[in-house]
């Protein structure tokens, strides 16, 4: 029944209703264009919407969200994706109606039918090629009709039907052995490479599917003559070769490679055609660019048409797609996802990076990760730090022992042999490749799944990196990062990542990144060693300051300690010990800066911070720098109200002259006080302020409490009021923690505990 239908989608005597199951996958999308513009009432449905199914809808798709099996009512015939598998609602009524079901390739193939097909097939570089040739023979005015597997800007769309033109480019996909449903005037064969070995029983039987569809192709057969299975199998008097060597029928010498273009040479028999620009980087894409050359100039098309097309190329959606070019950084995506076309990609790279590679690889399928395992591990030889995430599914069934590390196993191997190479790492989550990315480094997404998600994520976050950077550098220097894991600047050892990390080295660098993020509406946090604070597990928004470099120095005149907000008070309290200076000696030992210390008036052992302030030097909230004396700042215990929005630089503190062993004994006392009734693990000191009532820590200790947990997070056994860390602990289990002594203590005791740890940031991660 299927071949009957078919021929009526060949001859297009009339219109049809015909449904597309899966209707919204590129190349699904694009049949349904053809379908549309051969005039036949066309409904399709999937599990979401798109831009593409808005798109179409607007073209007449009846578009029906999620399969039903409404949608194949008075269908003629139903056309379904290789994601549909029987069992899918739509696809089992349109069974049980009789109504014929057809593949993707074949029906594609019975539309090619109507006009002189131009089939571009081979292992990699189909949609590129064949969007090439598409664009070069409608620049020759041919006016073709076209089916590329991608988005594709300069055509306008993936897929079109041109009532006038004889030709029609279409992808072929070799992948389930469909190919040979096509019957075209010519083809381009690119590559002949082992791949889909889960459909394939090797190599011979790959050949075998070519050499089909080139015994019902009476045309040309325009192949890639330095690939040696394209080579075997298109040899015969309809070949024609391209490659690098003069002695093929086409061939090109590169002359210059830029990130957005490629110079070269075009030769025909040996004799030189001219020179061409093409739109897009990399060796490769010159070799896809000779294929469409070739057959456009055995058409008829002239070279100066041909040089006009390629220079306004500018490729697929996901080929080399270039998603940020800036000063320091760039990222590119590509669809690339087999061992050649990795290669070959990452090549490209090469030849425009300067500096450092980073590459992302997301493996597609397991059975193509298990039997081309070997063949990955030798494909990323130009990359300097690789991160691989867990294998894209596609359809597929997970396989034992067969995931992201299977890809690690073999690049580790590769490079102990070779001693060269990066270092592969297991992907844990998008932060940490955006924070491994450093000045001057090309980030390269690949792999045919959702991994472009993380670049474009990336790339939306680095012009704001871009900026602090310059300003940064402007102004005296320091350090900016993306998505920094807070956990390595919390006391308690724990937050998931800032969105920015940015180390001033200086009061002015300082104040100009103030006064940028004020302007871009970012939100600031200034934080010191993190001491006094829990950042939440999904991380911090907008931007994180932590002062380095000037910030961290401290120097004595007379009685007066001037020393910058990053000082550490244990450094102070040593400096003041040196100077015959007394009343610091409560710092001892205390794990954090003095910027942190002034803004919550921290304190210990009866004293507090502003005993001893003289003054504070800050950045307001229009990014000047100000200073107030202590009388002018309003002050109570555990709060500063004026520096919510202030941010501190420095301050002066005034000691008294003491004798240094009066001095000595305070120390060694205060240190001693904290190492006994203090626990050792990681925390963010006292977690509750004291109530009226008695200390937080003996309410907590007489409560019974103590020892109590929450997933890695304890109730110190050596002081009621300290949380700690046992390892790997999150954010959520100590507000957890936190939650129940509360409770407990209100229920008991009728006391109300009130943090004394900041609390910030996100419950969830920032969205992709």
């Amino acid at each position: 029944m299927s071949h009957a239908v078919l021929s009526l989608l060949k001859e297009n005597r009339h219109p049809m209703r015909i449904d597309l199951i899966g209707v919204a996958g590129s190349g699904m999308s694009g049949l349904a264009l053809l379908l549309l513009g051969l005039g036949h009432k066309v409904s399709g449905s999937d599990k979401a919407t798109t831009l593409e199914t808005d798109r179409l809808q607007k073209l007449g798709l009846q578009f029906f969200h999620g399969h039903t099996d409404k949608e194949v009512e008075d269908c003629d015939m139903v056309i379904y994706s290789s994601a549909i598998k029987p069992g899918n609602v739509a696809y089992e009524a349109a069974f049980k109606q009789g109504i014929p079901l057809v593949r993707r390739a074949e029906a594609l193939a019975a539309v090619m039918a109507n006009k002189k097909g131009v089939v571009v097939c081979g292992t990699h570089g189909k949609t590129t090629t064949s969007a090439l040739t598409a664009h070069v023979l409608r620049q020759g005015g041919l006016k073709p009709s076209h089916y590329v597997g991608a988005e594709i800007p300069i055509l306008g769309s993936n897929a079109h039907w041109d009532a006038e033109g004889e030709l029609f480019v279409a992808e072929g996909d070799e992948s389930d052995g469909t190919l040979v449903n096509f019957h075209p005037q010519h083809a381009i064969v690119l590559n002949i490479e082992p791949e889909h070995l889960d459909f394939y029983n090797g190599i011979e039987a790959i050949k075998a599917v070519f050499r089909q569809v080139l015994s019902q192709t009476p045309g040309l057969w325009v192949y890639c003559a330095e690939d040696p299975v394209a080579s075997e199998v298109c040899s015969g008097s309809q070949g024609v070769s391209y490659g690098w060597s003069r002695d093929h029928d086409f061939s090109a010498n590169i002359i210059e490679m830029k990130p957005d273009h490629t110079d070269f040479e075009v030769y025909q028999k040996g004799d030189l055609l001219g020179t061409a620009t093409l739109g897009i980087p990399g060796r490769h894409n010159v070799s896809n660019a000779l294929a469409a050359i070739a057959l456009a100039t055995r058409c008829g098309v002239a070279f100066e048409a041909i040089q006009r097309a390629l220079k306004s190329f500018r490729g697929a959606k996901r080929r080399f797609e270039i998603r940020h070019a800036g000063e320091r950084f760039a990222v590119v995506d590509d669809y690339g996802h087999h061992p050649s076309e990795i290669a070959a990609t990452l090549a490209t790279a090469k030849g425009l990076s300067t500096k450092r590679i980073v590459c992302l690889f997301q493996p597609h399928r397991f059975s193509r990760t298990q039997l081309l395992k070997k063949e990955f591990g030798a494909s990323f030889g130009d990359v300097d730090e690789l991160f691989v995430t867990d294998v894209y599914p596609a359809s597929e069934k997970p396989l034992p022992g067969v995931s992201g590390e299977t890809i690690l196993e073999e690049v580790r191997a590769q490079n102990s042999r070779t001693k060269t190479g990066s270092t592969p790492t297991m992907l844990i989550a998008r932060d940490k490749v955006g924070n491994a990315l450093r000045p001057g480094d090309l980030l390269i997404t690949l792999g045919a799944g959702n991994v472009h998600e993380v670049g474009r994520c990336i790339a939306r976050d680095l012009p704001v990196l871009e900026k602090l950077c310059s300003t940064l550098e402007a102004n005296g220097g320091g350090v900016a990062r993306l998505y920094e894991p807070m956990n390595r600047h919390t006391t308690w050892l724990i937050g998931g990542p800032a969105q920015y990390w940015i180390e001033p080295y200086n009061e002015t660098a300082f104040a100009e990144v103030v006064r940028y993020l004020r302007s871009a509406s970012i939100p600031i946090r200034v934080i010191g060693r993190g001491s006094n604070l829990l950042v939440k597990d999904g991380g911090i928004r907008g931007a994180v300051i932590h002062p380095k470099g000037d910030f961290e120095n401290v120097t004595v005149n007379g009685n007066e300690i001037t020393a910058g907000a990053g000082a550490r008070l244990k450094k102070i309290a040593s400096s003041a010990r040196n100077a015959g200076l007394g009343g610091f000696e409560w710092m001892e030992g205390i794990p954090g800066n003095l910027g942190g210390a002034i803004r919550m008036n921290a304190g210990a052992m009866g004293s507090e911070t502003f005993d001893q302030i003289v003054s504070v030097r800050f950045i307001d909230t229009d990014g000047t720098i100000k200073e107030k004396p202590l009388a002018d700042i309003t002050h109570h215990y555990r709060s500063v109200p004026e520096f919510e929005e202030r941010y501190i630089v420095s301050a002066v503190l005034r000691g008294s002259p003491a004798p240094q062993a009066e001095i000595d004994t305070k120390l060694a006392a205060s240190h001693q006080k904290r190492r006994t009734t203090q626990p050792v693990g990681a925390s963010a000191g006292c977690t509750f302020k004291n109530p009226e009532v008695c200390g937080a820590g003996k309410l907590i200790d007489d409560l019974g409490l103590k020892g109590r947990n929450v997933g890695k997070a304890i109730v110190s056994d050596v002081h009621g009021n300290f949380i700690v860390n046992q390892g790997g602990a999150k954010a959520r289990e100590v507000l957890d923690l936190v939650a129940q002594l509360k409770d407990i203590a209100q229920e008991q005791r009728g006391v109300q505990l009130e943090m004394e740890v900041k609390v910030i940031g996100e419950d969830h991660p920032l969205p992709l």
